[in-house]
């Protein structure tokens, strides 16, 4: 299991906000570049990067400090999410390096467009999934939808999207824990890996995720905890490489 430290850029800095409000925002760096290269000594084999602002504008704003962490660390593989509503960003995106791309709202919104880029950009494609009570939130969380978080998956998978970043938004940033249950749940609906986020707060979760990977969990998003030290990064992998080697 991969533990894939985020970068959420707002206004050009790396921030983290508490259950998606924009006003309840931590600045963690002023150089998001420099923080990406952190994550990367230390380890990490995978980045998760959020536009914030891009989320709430449906348009990228903060391409251009993205376009410079994928330059800067070209063999580090890059998820993106935030504002990604049209085929031409993500064509950017990946002429820039990145390798993934995440669909939250407009997936929802308009599913014909997630099927439209699986045709056109097969295995960049993650869809995001941010739910609360089973029902999945759009609009920067701002709203409930309808669609049932497994229902939706399920299709997603046939479109041939590469995985689902799985986010249960009531406790993102909370520092609560990771909903584990609900995460399996999803897992074992659908054939296609799973990546975790929201919550993860400390090692035991990284524990408790380990124990069930084998479902389908294929990596951990972690934020606001490795920025305020309650998990350390490098032990938090350490411990995922061990549980597959047990």
């Amino acid at each position: 299991m991969l533990i894939i430290p985020a970068i959420d850029l707002k206004d050009g800095k790396c921030v983290r906000l508490r259950q998606g409000r924009m006003e309840d925002e931590t600045v963690f760096s002023d150089d998001p570049v420099a923080m990406a290269g952190q994550w990367v000594e230390a380890g990490a084999r995978r980045l998760h990067i959020v536009d914030l602002n891009g989320a709430f504008a449906g348009e990228p704003i903060n391409a251009d400090v993205i376009h410079d962490i994928a330059a800067a660390y070209p063999d580090v593989p890059i998820q993106v999410g935030g504002g990604i509503r049209h085929e031409d960003t993500v064509q950017t995106y990946l002429d820039a390096g990145v390798q993934y791309v995440i669909i939250g709202t407009k997936a929802i919104n308009a599913p014909h467009f997630v099927n439209d880029l699986c045709l056109e950009f097969p295995g960049h494609v993650i869809v995001g999934l941010d739910a609360k009570e089973g029902k999945v939130a759009i609009d920067g969380w701002s709203k409930l939808s309808r669609h049932d978080v497994i229902d939706i998956a399920q299709k997603f998978e046939q479109n041939g999207v590469e995985a689902i970043v799985y986010t249960d938004i009531g406790r993102d940033g909370m520092m609560s824990g990771v909903n584990v249950d609900s995460t399996v749940k999803l897992a074992q609906s659908i054939k296609i890996p799973v990546i975790a986020s929201g919550g993860i707060t400390n090692l035991d979760d990284i524990r408790a995720l380990c124990a069930v990977q084998d479902e389908g969990i294929m990596g951990a998003i972690t934020g606001r905890a490795i920025y305020e030290g309650t998990l350390d990064f490098v032990e938090a992998q350490q411990l995922a490489d061990e549980s597959i080697e047990q």
